[in-house]
C-alpha cells in the first residue's frame, strides 16, 4: 500500500490532476490487476449476505416503496430487482435504488470501522445493476466489487466524516463510481471525473442518524449508489466535474471537513497490487448497529451470572468515544430511551439492545424490535438503568492502525442489590474475523437460509447459492439472474396502498 498525502490547495497554487486524490483513486480502479482467490470467496460471501437481508426486509415499508419506484421505470435488458422475477427488469440506477434500500433496511449486512465507519457491501447493488444492464460477466463483476470495497475502506481508514456530522455515504459515492469504472474497464480520466462528481453530490449531514431516525437511513446508501451510476454515465459522455473535489479551497476538505489547514494520509494499492481490503471488513451476526455486536454477545454470556434481573441496580458500559456518542447516552438523544421509538432508533440505542439481550439471551431481527417487546415493563425498567461512558483505552483500540488490535466492544459493569459488581469485557464480536467464531461460507449460507425461510422455495435458494459458488466464471446471462425471487404471493405491492408520482 502507498500512503498519499492530501491537503487543501488555494486556487493560485494549481494542483495537477495526476496529483489529486480523485485521480489516484481512479488509477487504482483502472488497474487491471487480477482478483486473488480469497477476495473472490469473500465477495461471494457478501453477495449471499446482501441477499439474506434484502429478502428478509422485502415487505417492510421503505423497501416496498423503493421497489415500487423502481418498477415504475421498466427497461428491456435492464437490471433485476430483489424479490421480483428475473423477466422484470428496470433502469440500472433504479434497480440500485431498490436493491440498496433492501440491503440496508435491517442494518444487518457488513461493516468496516476505522477513522470513520461504513457498510461496504452497499457498493454491490450499483455495481451489480450496471453489470446486468450492460451484459458484463462474473469476472468483471468481481473486479468491480473488489474496487468498490477497496476504495471505500481506504477512505474510511484515513478521512473521518462523522466528527463533522457528515454521513458516511460521502465515501460510498466515490467508491461505487470507482467500482463501476473497473467493471466497465473505463480509462483513468473518465473514472476520475465520475469519482469527483459522485463525491460532490453525496455529501449529506448525519441528521439521518440522529434524533428520531427515519426510514431515510435505509434509503441513503441506495441514493449514493444511484447517484454514482448517474455520475459514471455523465463522465462516459465526456462531461466533467468540480475539480479538485477533495483539495480545492471551496471544496469538501476545506469547507466541510477539517478545513484549509487539514492534512490526510490515504492508503491505496500501488500499481499491480491486489485489492484485498474486503478481507478487513466483517459482517453482522445480529441485526443492530455494528458497535452493538460484541455487546450483544457479551450480554448473552453475562446474563447467566445473574439469577434475577430485578436485582440489577445499575449497568455501565465502558466503551469507545464513537459507541458512547453515537449509540450510547453520550448522544444525548432522549429517543434512545423511548419505548415508543422507531425501529431505526432502537437499533441505534445500545441501552435498549443491552436490556433485551440480557433478558432474552438472544437477538432476532424482527422479534427484538416489535413495539410489544420495546414496551415490556421489565425491559423499560432495566433499559433506564443503563448508561455508557467513554474509556480512552477503548477509543484507542477502536482506531488502532493494526487490524488485529482494533476493537469495537467494551467493558460491562453490572451492580446488583447485594452489593456485588459483575465485570466482564469483550473486544470483538464472536463473528468478527478475530472473534470466537469467525463467519465462514457455511455461516453466511445459514444466515441466508434462516432469513429467507418461508419466503423463497428451496429450489430458488439452491439456484442462487449455486450461482454464487461459480461467481467468477458466470457469463453475462448468469450475472443477469444473480438475484433472488420471492414467492409471488408473498411480495407486497406498495402501490396497492399508497401511490406517488411515478
Amino acid at each position: 500500500m502507498k500512503e498519499h498525502r492530501v491537503r487543501v490547495y488555494p486556487s493560485k497554487e494549481k494542483l495537477a490532476k495526476e496529483d489529486q486524490l480523485a485521480w489516484k483513486i481512479a488509477a487504482v480502479a483502472a488497474d487491471k490487476i487480477a482478483v486473488v482467490p480469497a477476495v473472490v470467496e469473500m465477495i461471494g460471501n457478501r453477495i449471499i449476505d446482501n441477499a439474506s437481508v434484502a429478502i428478509a426486509s422485502a415487505n417492510r415499508g421503505p423497501v416496498a416503496a423503493a421497489r415500487a419506484q423502481a418498477l415504475a421505470h421498466p427497461r428491456k435488458g435492464g437490471a433485476t430487482v430483489f424479490g421480483a422475477t428475473p423477466d422484470i427488469t428496470v433502469d440500472a440506477e433504479w434497480a440500485a435504488w431498490a436493491n440498496g434500500t433492501a440491503v440496508r433496511e435491517l442494518d444487518f449486512h457488513d461493516t468496516f470501522l476505522a477513522a470513520d465507519y461504513s457498510h461496504p457491501a452497499d457498493n454491490i447493488p450499483p455495481v451489480l445493476a450496471v453489470a446486468q444492464q450492460l451484459g458484463k460477466d462474473g469476472a468483471a463483476l468481481v473486479r468491480g466489487i473488489a474496487t468498490g470495497y477497496e476504495i471505500q475502506i481506504d477512505l474510511v481508514k484515513a478521512i473521518c466524516l462523522h466528527e463533522h456530522r457528515i454521513d458516511h455515504i460521502a465515501h460510498l459515492g466515490p467508491s461505487a463510481a470507482a467500482g463501476i469504472g473497473t467493471l466497465l474497464g473505463l480509462d483513468t480520466d473518465t473514472i476520475y471525473q465520475a469519482v469527483q462528481q459522485a463525491l460532490h453530490v453525496t455529501v449529506t449531514t448525519r441528521q439521518s442518524r440522529k434524533g428520531e431516525i427515519s426510514s431515510w437511513k435505509a434509503f441513503a446508501p441506495a441514493h449514493a449508489g444511484k447517484l454514482a451510476i448517474e455520475a459514471v454515465d455523465r463522465a462516459m459522455r465526456g462531461e466533467g466535474a468540480p475539480s479538485p473535489i477533495y483539495e480545492g479551497e471551496d471544496s469538501v476538505i476545506a469547507q466541510v471537513l477539517d478545513g484549509p489547514k487539514a492534512e490526510y494520509h490515504v492508503p491505496l494499492p500501488g500499481p499491480g497490487e491486489a485489492k484485498r481490503a474486503i478481507l478487513e471488513s466483517y459482517t453482522k451476526q445480529h441485526s443492530a448497529e455494528y458497535q452493538a455486536q460484541a455487546i450483544i454477545d457479551l450480554a448473552c454470556k453475562m446474563r447467566t451470572k445473574i439469577k434475577n434481573l430485578g436485582d440489577v441496580q445499575s449497568i455501565v458500559l465502558h466503551t469507545s468515544h464513537h459507541t458512547h456518542n453515537v449509540i450510547g447516552t453520550g448522544a444525548n438523544d432522549p429517543q434512545k430511551l423511548d419505548p415508543k421509538a422507531s425501529r431505526e432508533t432502537l437499533d441505534h440505542s445500545i441501552m435498549y439492545i443491552l436490556a433485551v439481550a440480557l433478558e432474552d439471551g438472544a437477538w432476532h431481527h424482527v422479534k427484538s424490535y416489535t413495539p410489544e417487546r420495546a414496551q415490556t415493563p421489565s425491559t423499560v425498567k432495566l433499559w433506564h438503568k443503563i448508561t455508557t461512558a467513554e474509556d480512552k483505552a477503548w477509543t484507542e483500540r477502536y482506531h488502532h492502525p493494526d487490524p488485529n488490535q482494533r476493537a469495537f466492544g467494551g467493558r460491562l459493569e453490572i451492580k446488583l442489590a447485594s452489593g456485588e459488581t459483575l465485570i466482564d469485557e469483550l473486544a470483538v464480536a464472536d463473528a468478527h474475523p478475530a472473534g470466537a467464531k469467525p463467519f465462514a461460507r457455511a455461516d453466511y449460507i445459514n444466515k441466508f437460509r434462516t432469513l429467507t425461510e418461508g419466503l423463497i422455495s428451496d429450489a430458488e435458494a439452491k439456484r442462487f447459492l449455486g450461482l454464487v459458488d461459480n461467481l467468477s466464471k458466470l457469463d453475462a446471462a448468469g450475472v443477469r439472474t444473480l438475484n433472488v425471487t420471492l414467492d409471488a404471493a408473498k411480495l407486497i405491492d406498495a402501490n396497492a396502498t399508497r401511490k406517488g408520482i411515478f
